[in-house]
This record gives C-alpha cells, structure tokens and sequence, in this order.
C-alpha cells in the first residue's frame, strides 16, 4: 500500500491558525462508513447522535509547556522540545541547535537552568536539567503549536490548545478532538444516558512526525504511553465505543491486542486493521499522508474517507489541531 494513496489537496486557508469563537462552534461531518453517507452538521448537535446504549472514551491527556528557548555557550539560539520526562531531572527531547549537539553539550534555558545532553536515544536526545522539569516548563515553556500554526503560542491557546477535562501532564500535542467539548456539553450527553469515561494516552512528538516511507506498511510509529482505569473497561462491557480522537482509539484498540490496560503503544492503524472495540470515532481532519488519516481511512473506508475530505474541502470545513470534527460510524 503506497503512502501516495493518502494525499488529497487543501488549500493552504482552509488549515485553521485559531480555534473557533467557541469550543462548540466548530462543524461536525457526519460520515456513515457502511453506506458512505455524508451529513453536514454543528458540533452543538453532537447528544443527539448519542443514548443510552453509548460510551464516550475521552483522553484526559494534558498539554504540557514543552517548547524551551534555549542558548547556546557559544551564545547561539536553540530550542529544546521536551517529548518526555524520564525522572524529575532527566527527558527525552528534539533538539534544534544549528548542529547536532553531541554528548557533554551545554545549554541554558531562563534565568540559567542548566541543560546537558548525555546521549542520543534514536531520533531524541536525553538530556539532564539542573532543576526539577515540571517548574521549568512552567516558567519558561510555550504551549507546542503543530507546525502549521504560523502564530507563536499565546494566551489564547495556553487554553484552548487544551480540553477542558485535561487532567494527566504528558502530552507535547492536544488529542484535538477533545478541544470542542465544554462541560455543559458533557452533561449534554450524559443526560442522554451515555456513560463517559477517560483513557491517558500522551501525544508524543511522533504525531509530527511524517511519513517518510513510501509504502505503509514500512512506516515504524514512535511510542506513547497510556493507561486505562479498571472503571472504563467495565464501562465499555456490552456497549457501543465512541472514541473521542485517534488516540483514545489506539488506547483502547492497543488493551484489546496486548491485554494490557497500561504500558507504551506504537500501535500503527491503517486500512485492513481489525477494530475490535471501537464502533464510533470522533475526530478532527488530519493532514495529507499522515498516519492519522491512514487510521480514519481503516475506520470508514478509505473510499468514503477521502470522499468526505473532497465534500469538506468544497464546503470549506476548517482543517486540522483548530479546525472542524468528523463524527465516522465504523465501515
């Protein structure tokens, strides 16, 4: 399967720099994977398409301040992107510094924390800091916008690069499907008798990372860590699954391959998968070749996917981390 099978065309002002004027706001493409039906609809209208018979599985993940501007001895600018933290003091990281920084290099974050690479762990550096890493990212992190943000993180996006039910530090992306939800909207669905329950799955910096085989199946994800309370496997027994985002169904889909309700998943999904737990799948619109469309294709079909981004181009839906949601009934 050639990675080229998963381009599509977007104009460059459909990819949405700021989220919508509220979290609800946003649209809602309603694909149905059995019949490829398509339905245009308002994320507000979201409880309407749940019951009693439902469980929606949210990724409580929160977005740490992971991007640090960082200095140089020679007195050069670098930037440390903190991908995770292995103890108090110590992380993995990307590193951009001019040169590959080897082991022993030295590097100066805010009013002179010290870091120092130790060594390379693949595409990563794991680096110690001279203070304890979840201050520091606090005082001296920005939020770590996707790429195609052209903006630096401001105070509009320390919240809404967020959802409101974030709770577990650990992620360098958001789960963006999250973003549109209010708690009013929670309680929405819950009055509608669906059970809402939460996995930890944290975003790695893998999720900007591209394909860069050409075919699919050659392509190695980078790992993230996840875990999922006894209390929303009991929640899902007997019941239809609505994930909200891709990695809530990976969590979810990666307990049922492995057994295991908590550990690191490098599950990679694309067409020919076999869900196991997932019926329903919220999601955002993911970027052309990307790993994340692949998954949304294994959901709906990759003929009824890439139609519906054909229908949400023309109807000029908003793409990606700030954009619009795609609600897919699994094909």
């Amino acid at each position: 399967m050639l990675v080229s099978e998963f381009d599509y065309e977007l104009p460059s002002e459909l990819i949405a720099q700021h989220p919508a004027p509220q979290r609800t706001a946003s649209r809602l493409l309603h694909l149905d994977g059995r019949s490829g039906e398509l339905r245009d609809l308002r994320f507000s209208e979201l409880p309407q398409l749940v019951g009693p018979a439902d469980t929606l599985v949210l990724n409580d993940t929160r977005v740490i301040k992971a991007r640090l501007a960082a200095r140089k001895t020679s007195g050069g600018k670098a930037e440390i992107f903190v991908e995770r933290a292995l103890d108090a003091r110590h992380a993995l990281a990307m590193m951009r510094a001019g040169h590959s920084p080897k082991a022993g290099a030295k590097f100066t974050v805010g009013d002179g924390v010290q870091v120092i690479v130790e060594g390379r762990a693949d595409d990563l550096y794991r680096v110690a800091f001279s203070e304890d890493i979840d201050g520091v990212l606090e005082r001296f992190g920005a939020v770590p916008l996707p790429p195609y943000i052209a903006h630096p993180a401001a105070a509009e996006d320390a919240e809404r690069y967020q959802t409101v039910y974030a709770a577990a530090p650990g992620a360098v992306a958001a789960p963006t499907a999250g973003l549109h939800f209010t708690k009013e909207l929670i309680e929405k669905i819950r009055g509608k008798g669906a059970a809402i329950a939460t996995v930890t799955l944290h975003v790695g910096v893998g999720t900007f990372q591209p394909v860069r085989a050409d075919r699919v199946e050659e392509h190695r994800m980078h790992s993230e860590r996840y875990s999922i309370p006894a209390e929303t496997l009991k929640s899902i027994e007997g019941r239809s699954v609505l994930a909200v985002g891709t990695t809530s169904l990976r969590a979810l889909e990666t307990w049922k391959l492995t057994g295991r309700a908590a550990g690191e998943s490098d599950l990679f999904v694309y067409p020919g998968f076999r869900f196991q737990v997932v019926e329903r799948l919220l999601t955002n619109f993911h970027l052309p070749r990307s790993t994340l469309l692949m998954l949304a294709c294994a959901f709906g079909g990759k003929d009824n996917v890439l139609r519906a981004y054909a229908h949400a181009v023309r109807e000029r839906y908003r793409f990606f981390s700030y954009g619009d949601a795609m609600l897919i009934e699994r094909g």
